[in-house]
C-alpha cells in the first residue's frame, strides 16, 4: 500500500503538496493547515501547481501510511529480540529493517526539502522496494517450506533479482525526470530504433530536477535517453526472467511461484505498452507500479524458496 500510494502521489504532482515535513505547513493535518494551503494556492494563482488541498491529503496520507507501516516494522524488531524468538531464528533482519525505514523516512523528508532532487526521489523509491523485498524474505522465513532440489537455479534466480531491480531503478529514474513520455510511438521512439539522444545528462545524478548539472535546461534529447533505456532494459528483463520461468518450471515444487511470475511478468509487459499508448492514464501508470512491486515479492519469494535447505 506504502508503495502504491507512493506512486499516486508522485504521478499527481502532488510530492510538494506540503512542503515541509512531517507536518503540513506545520500542522498535522491538511484540515488544521487549511488557511496556510488557501493562501499558497491564491499566491500560485490557482490549483493547477504543486500546492492544492486535494494534494496535500495525497501527500499526508502516504505519510500516515508510511509512519504505520514504520511503527509495525519496529513492533517487528522488538518482537524478533524475545528470546524465545531468538531461539528460533536471528533477529537480524528484523533490525535491518527498522534501520533501512529510518533512512527511508529520511529520504522521504529530503524529497520534499530539496524540491524533488531526480536521485533523492528514485532512492526514495528504490528504499520503499528494498522494505518491501526484505518483508517478503521475512514474512516467507515464518512459513514452512521443503526442501527444492533446484540448486543449479539459484544463481539464475539471484540474476534475475538483480536485473529487475536495475530495471526498477531505471524505472524511478524515469519517473523522477518526468520522461514517462519521452517517446509516444511504439515499438520505435520518434519513428526511429535509435533516436537522437543525450545519455550525459540525462543520467547526472546531481542536479536539480529539470535542469542539467550546469544549471541548463535539461533537454529533450536527454528526456528520450532515459526513456529509451529503460524501454531496452524492459526487453532484456522480459526475456531473461522468461527463459528463468521456462527453466524452474521443470521443478515441480516450484510450478505455483513460477505460473505467478509468469502471469505478473505478462500483466507488466502490458501495463508497460498500455502507459504508452494511453498517454500515461493515472490508473495504469499506477498499476503499473504496483505491477513492479510484485515482481518483486514473487522473485525474493523464488530465490528464498530455492535457499531451502531444510524446513525452517
Amino acid at each position: 500500500m506504502v508503495v502504491v500510494v507512493g506512486a499516486f502521489v508522485r504521478l499527481t504532482d502532488a510530492g510538494l503538496g506540503c512542503p515541509d515535513w512531517p507536518g503540513c505547513y506545520g500542522k498535522a493535518t491538511p484540515i488544521h493547515a487549511a488557511q496556510a494551503i488557501a493562501q499558497a494556492v491564491a499566491e500560485q494563482g490557482g490549483t493547477h501547481g504543486p500546492v492544492s488541498l486535494q494534494k496535500a491529503w495525497h501527500e499526508m496520507s502516504h505519510r500516515y501510511l508510511a509512519g504505520t507501516l514504520g511503527l509495525l516494522i519496529l513492533g517487528i524488531a522488538v518482537m524478533a529480540w524475545r528470546k524465545a524468538v531468538r531461539r528460533e531464528q536471528s533477529p537480524w533482519l528484523a533490525s535491518t529493517l527498522l534501520l533501512l525505514v529510518i533512512f527511508q523516512a529520511a529520504l522521504g523528508m529530503w524529497t520534499v526539502t530539496l524540491l524533488l532532487k531526480p536521485v533523492i526521489v528514485t532512492l526514495h523509491l528504490l528504499g520503499g522496494m528494498a522494505t518491501l523485498a526484505l518483508l517478503a524474505w521475512l514474512a516467507s522465513r515464518q512459513l514452512q517450506w521443503r526442501a527444492v532440489r533446484a540448486a543449479h537455479l539459484r544463481p539464475w534466480a539471484a540474476l534475475g533479482l538483480a536485473l529487475l531491480v536495475v530495471q526498477i531503478a531505471l524505472g524511478g529514474w524515469v519517473s523522477a525526470n518526468y520522461a514517462a513520455l519521452a517517446c509516444i510511438d511504439l515499438p520505435t521512439c520518434h519513428g526511429e530504433w535509435m533516436p537522437q539522444m543525450d545519455f550525459r545528462h540525462g543520467f547526472q545524478l546531481l542536479r536539480e530536477l529539470g535542469q542539467t548539472a550546469a544549471g541548463e535546461k535539461l533537454s529533450y534529447d536527454a528526456l528520450t535517453a532515459i526513456h529509451w533505456t529503460h524501454r531496452v532494459g524492459a526487453v532484456v528483463v522480459t526475456l531473461y526472467l522468461a527463459a528463468l520461468a521456462l527453466m524452474a518450471l521443470r521443478v515441480r515444487e516450484l510450478r505455483g511461484i513460477v505460473i505467478t511470475l509468469a502471469g505478473l511478468l505478462t500483466l507488466q509487459v502490458v501495463l508497460g505498452i498500455s502507459n504508452i499508448v494511453t498517454g500515461l492514464k493515472l490508473p495504469v501508470a499506477v498499476a503499473h507500479n504496483a505491477g513492479a512491486a510484485l515482481l518483486l515479492v514473487i522473485l525474493v519469494v523464488l530465490n528464498f524458496a530455492l535457499s531451502v535447505r531444510s524446513r525452517w
